[in-house]
């Protein structure tokens, strides 16, 4: 079993940037992608990547999905970060259906 570990999240201004990383125990799936989820919603897809990227209508041309797979890391690049951005981001494996532990990611000034 892969396990999955996210980090970089943290409380940025409206208009700032992070850059999210999951590190994986093992090899990275080839099917990978990044979700959400806001206090009382429900967890939401926010980008995917495999033989090419997509995003959720909300973050697409804001948000860069990446991975390294020497590093086994995938990586999520956020830009011009909006309020109804702050949620726990989770990273997950598609194949393995594995889920990280979140990182809080909260965009208020």
């Amino acid at each position: 079993q892969v396990q999955l570990v996210e980090s970089g999240g943290g409380l940025v201004p409206p208009g700032g940037s992070l850059r999210l990383s999951c590190a994986a125990s093992g090899s990275i799936g080839h099917a990978m992608a990044w979700y959400r989820q806001a206090p009382g919603q429900q967890r939401e897809y926010v980008a995917g990547i495999g033989h090419n990227t997509g995003y959720a209508r909300s973050v697409k041309g804001r948000f860069t999905i990446s991975r390294d797979s020497a590093n086994n890391t995938l990586y999520l690049e956020m830009k011009d970060l909006k309020p109804e951005d702050t949620a726990v981001y989770y990273c997950h494996d598609i194949t393995l259906n594995s889920w990280g532990q979140g990182t809080q990611v909260t965009v208020s000034s």
